[in-house]
């Protein structure tokens, strides 16, 4: 069929044709998000799931929620060793910035505007373009501690915006890249608004332990957010992805054709896309049948080798590569520790740094006490393969 024409999006954040299966969080950003505007305590949320499941386009979706809502939104990626302060600030003075032109909030930005100014050089971060007279103000957000830091510019953008009619939406990707300091500060400053009614949201993204760390950097983050789960789609959901956007493009698909999509990725979504639009391209049309997709099966392995799975194992050393190896040869997680050791041949102690440098590289997880498992669904296969 026309390749100009498939309607498939494979590709790292790439919004798929038809974002099924996820409305209950998007009405939860829906109605957080009208709260806010509104003037009414509005709950942020963490999404929670493995590589691949679509955290990325959820937090672009919620990012256009917000927006038709009126809410000034903010986007920015963990990178890993990078500090929070620094992540933020372009953020913080774009957002402010944007408050101070708003008569009736003009005062308040302004005055976070020279907080920002010390913020900045406490930190040491690099100011260019910076407004000619604006001069620190003293004792505002120039501890040096981002713990008390954050909360008083995040309570200065937040008056601003509720003196302005408006609210500001955080949206974080990658949360479980930020120090523990740093996260302790961000979940401290988002209670802080929420005690004091003010319309800022945070909706971060993430892996599974990003729950687990939340509560170690602060206890009460269990009730400070939500925590949706992002995984696999139902068949339902996997089946309406699929079809729905043949049928858009006035094509069809036969019904076992379909059935083998669905059973075989399991419901993850990268791996939907990525097959749906190899069989596309290899259909004649204007039918995909079950021979189009047979066919297609073993090009989308090859290109999810080559591309989704390959760039993950290509940042593990040698001796990590041995670790997650031995995992997967063990059939697929969770793995106990102790059976990964054993099949090393190594005790548990001497691979802890191991394990925790690919817990640091996002490729494992804790699923419990002595169990970890892969970030990256079906990585246990490629492995094998």
């Amino acid at each position: 069929m026309d390749p100009y024409r498939n309607p498939f999006a494979p590709g790292a954040g790439s919004r798929p044709p038809e974002l099924a299966g996820r409305d209950v969080v998007l009405e939860h950003a829906k109605v957080s998000c009208g709260r806010a505007v509104n003037g009414r305590s509005a709950r942020s949320m963490m999404l929670l799931g493995l590589r691949g499941t679509g955290k990325t386009v959820l937090l672009n979706e919620v990012g256009k929620i917000a927006e038709d809502a009126g809410l000034l939104v903010s986007k920015v990626e963990s990178p890993e060793d990078e500090s929070l302060a620094r992540l933020l600030y372009p953020e913080m003075r774009k957002v402010m910035r944007s408050l101070s032109t708003v008569e009736a909030a003009k005062q308040i930005a302004n005055r976070g505007l020279k907080g920002l100014r010390g913020f900045a050089s406490i930190f040491k971060i690099d100011i260019a373009g910076v407004e000619v007279g604006v001069e620190p103000e003293p004792g505002l957000a120039d501890s040096g501690d981002l713990q008390y830091d954050l909360p008083d510019l995040f309570n200065v953008i937040g008056r601003a915006a509720k003196a302005a009619g408006k609210g500001w939406i955080l949206l974080i990707d990658e949360v479980q890249y930020l120090a523990e300091s740093d996260l302790r500060a961000l979940i401290v400053a988002v209670h802080r608004m929420s005690q004091e009614g003010l319309p800022i949201i945070l909706v971060g993204a993430g892996l599974p332990q990003v729950a687990r760390l939340a509560g170690e950097a602060k206890s009460y983050a269990e009730r400070l957010f939500l925590y949706p789960e992002v995984s696999a789609l139902d068949p339902a959901a996997a089946t309406l992805a699929v079809q729905k956007p043949i049928v858009d493009e006035g094509a069809a698909i036969g019904k076992t054709a379909l059935n083998e999509i669905v059973v075989r990725t399991k419901g993850y979504p990268f791996f939907i896309q990525e097959w749906a639009s190899t069989a596309w391209n290899l259909a004649e049309g204007p039918e995909i049948t079950l021979d189009d997709v047979v066919r297609s099966y073993s090009e989308t392995l090859a290109l999810l080798d080559a591309g989704f799975f390959r760039v993950r194992i290509d940042r593990l050393t040698r001796s990590e590569v041995l670790f997650v190896k031995a995992m997967s040869e063990l059939g697929d997680g969770p793995y106990a520790m102790s059976d990964i050791a054993k099949a090393m041949e190594r005790t548990q102690s001497s691979l802890g740094p191991t394990r925790a440098n690919i817990i640091a590289k996002g490729m494992i997880y804790s699923t419990d006490h002595g169990y970890l498992d892969f970030t990256v669904p079906l990585f246990a296969e490629f492995m094998r393969r």
